[in-house]
């Protein structure tokens, strides 16, 4: 919970390495708040009978879009901090628009270990390897 935290204190800090477990634990916190949401959806149903939607539901979408637009920037941040951290730059982030394989070269990236000693994004955040 603390890396959660740590990525939205730093809100679009886009400089900078983030070392895996602060990516992942971060995406965690993430896939659980959405997981949550899901449910909330689908116990409000969505429509009613008289194919109006129900309120629990409007309110649970206005919710969650609010919450979806407050985190973009920091899982964009985080993001492209992770990748600093593996040596790419940041831009490699844009892969992710290529079909298919976009998202899974990505994922790859944000899966390697940190590149040690200090690259041009700045020291290791791993202990131990700041100086290598």
């Amino acid at each position: 919970m603390n890396e959660y935290l740590h990525v939205l204190r730093n809100y679009a800090t886009f400089t900078g390495r983030a070392r895996r477990r602060e990516f992942w634990m971060f995406t965690l916190v993430q896939t659980v708040i959405s997981v949550v949401f899901g449910i909330l959806f689908g116990i409000t149903g969505g429509l009613n009978e008289d194919l109006t939607i129900s309120p629990a539901f409007g309110l649970f979408s206005v919710v969650f879009a609010l919450y979806a637009l407050a985190t973009f920037v920091p899982t964009l941040a985080v993001t492209v901090r992770r990748l600093h951290d593996t040596g790419k730059s940041g831009w490699f982030y844009l892969i992710t628009f290529v079909p298919a394989v976009g998202s899974l070269i990505v994922l790859i990236f944000t899966i390697m270990d940190s590149e040690p000693g200090t690259n041009k994004w700045g020291p290791s955040p791993k202990p131990g390897l700041a100086r290598a």
